[in-house]
């Protein structure tokens, strides 16, 4: 690269930093939001999350950063560049597009609205009241229906949903999507059919032990601790608070996760606890020469999940797993869980059964509790449904499809915090991230044949490393369908996920 086009670069580089920077203080200010701040604080909170959303605005739609790209973009070296240096130049271009399309009235209304939504979320899901929450949904609907209208047309994309989805699954759109999850459905619907009709059916009450929340705290530490995540040491990138939705915030060095503790539900904090564990080792292992870098970022919400689903279900839930594991939860708990022995507690926290609540459901029903969601959310971000009708939708869907009636509306279009936050597009990327482990275990165990036995012996180096190795360290620089291509040498299919769960559930209940 000549002496200018690098000196333009760098500059780039530089005011990338700083935005970077500021949305990494951005996620601890929600972070806080969740699990520190005292409830008169919404209204302060709010106003000073609208403020970081208009300095960000100004700060990706600089005309300085216009200036730098074009300069960047019309120099006869630009083909010299390398394909890290392009992909980060395409990204901040991207994001340079997008924003300056979005005004910045709008984009401090929706931040503002988002802090006072959830808020009030929190609220109405306590006293399941979603007359409480309805008014204040509808304004956060209203300002992202303007923001897709708006992002569609910047993104090329041929529906307002779909450049919803971009922002969380770049290049993948409901044409591609709808297919999978109606092919997903069918096969799944089929499963469970098996398993209900089984034989060998799992035990669930063996689980019923009441595990005091300090217990259970202790439980978290050994599991992190077995799993790598570091919360304990003085060198220490992470730590364990209380949240009621459990999440994963942070970037790099300062990644933090969340759980809930239910004193009759100990399973309940300790898949939790893995399942953001997993998401907390994909941030923290990225590429570290990307760090401040436009690349330096999981490639996809999906991928996140991908990488979470990993640790929570196919690590999680294995046999061999627990075959290391038990032991270390036995002496933990003392007399309570005494008792448990392997190959009954593997089969009860693998039971499937039909769940109203998505965090619960286990392995087979999951992906049926999102291809729900989807199907909602893209027909209200198409006007074809209003926030009003969203609870009779909720519960007719969940009647039919899991046969399942809602009580209220705290157990059905309440229970997650997802359309409250504003992230609309975003329940695609949890299916799809089933899908993506699948796959991926598949090119794992074809490198690495012995992995369960590894993992019986409490060896986890191995994993770990093959997955940051293939997932992890290539952080943003592919779009999804393309990094998962390169992992697996074959397009998104969601055959693997599929055979794993067919092959898992198969030994498990005897069908």
């Amino acid at each position: 690269m000549t002496s200018s086009i690098r000196s333009t670069y760098k500059k780039l580089l530089k005011r990338t930093k700083d935005l970077i920077v500021l949305q990494s203080a951005e996620s601890i200010i929600h972070w806080d939001m969740e699990t520190m701040m005292p409830p008169k604080a919404v209204e302060q909170r709010s106003k000073q999350l609208a403020l970081l959303g208009r300095i960000k605005h100004k700060m990706s739609t600089s005309p300085q950063t216009g200036s730098l790209l074009n300069a960047v973009l019309a120099s006869p070296q630009y083909e010299a560049l390398t394909e890290v240096e392009k992909r980060n130049i395409y990204l901040i271009k991207k994001n340079y597009d997008e924003q300056t399309q979005l005004p910045e009235k709008l984009v401090a209304e929706t931040a503002k609205q988002q802090a006072i939504t959830v808020n009030t979320w929190k609220k109405a899901k306590a006293t399941k009241n979603y007359a409480l929450l309805r008014p204040e949904l509808q304004k956060l609907v209203n300002l992202n229906r303007k923001t897709a209208e708006i992002l569609m047309k910047v993104k090329a994309t041929t529906t307002p949903y779909d450049a919803l989805i971009d922002i969380f699954e770049p290049k993948m759109t409901t044409t591609t999507i709808a297919p999978i999850f109606n092919h997903l459905q069918k096969e799944l619907s089929a499963l469970l059919k098996k398993i209900q009709k089984a034989p060998n059916q799992p035990n669930p009450t063996i689980l019923q032990h009441r595990v005091p929340i300090e217990t259970q705290r202790q439980i978290a530490r050994a599991l992190t601790e077995t799993i790598g995540y570091d919360t304990a040491s003085p060198n220490a990138t992470g730590r364990i608070d209380e949240t009621e939705h459990p999440f994963t915030s942070g970037y790099y060095d300062d990644v933090r996760i969340t759980s809930h503790y239910y004193p009759g539900n100990f399973t309940s904090s300790i898949f939790s606890i893995l399942h953001e564990t997993g998401h907390a080792l994909y941030e923290q292992n990225l590429n570290k020469k990307w760090k401040y870098h436009p690349i330096g970022a999981s490639c996809s919400s999906g991928f996140h999940e991908s990488q979470s689903r990993f640790i929570e279900n196919i690590i999680g839930r294995s046999r061999e797993f627990w075959v290391h594991f038990l032991p270390k939860l036995k002496k933990v708990t003392g007399s309570s869980l005494a008792r448990l022995e392997l190959e009954p507690f593997v089969h009860a926290i693998n039971h499937v059964r039909l769940s109203k609540i998505r965090i619960e459901a286990d392995e087979v029903t999951y992906c049926l509790h999102i291809i729900i969601r989807f199907q909602i959310e893209r027909a209200l971000l198409e006007n074809k449904i209003e926030v009003n009708q969203l609870p009779d939708i909720w519960n007719q869907e969940y009647k039919e499809n899991l046969g399942l009636k809602i009580k209220n509306d705290s157990e059905g279009v309440m229970q997650d915090t997802h359309w409250a936050s504003g992230f609309y597009g975003y329940f695609p990327s949890y299916a799809l991230g089933n899908i993506y482990s699948g796959q991926i275990l598949a090119a794992l165990t074809k490198d690495l044949q012995d992995w369960r036995s590894q993992l019986a012996h409490g060896n986890l180096k191995n994993i770990k490393g093959w997955l940051i190795k293939n997932v992890h360290s290539q952080g943003d620089l592919y779009d999804p369908p393309d990094l998962i291509r390169r992992i697996t040498g074959k397009k998104l299919d969601a055959k693997f996920y599929l055979q794993y769960l067919q092959e898992k559930y198969r030994k498990l209940y005897g069908f």
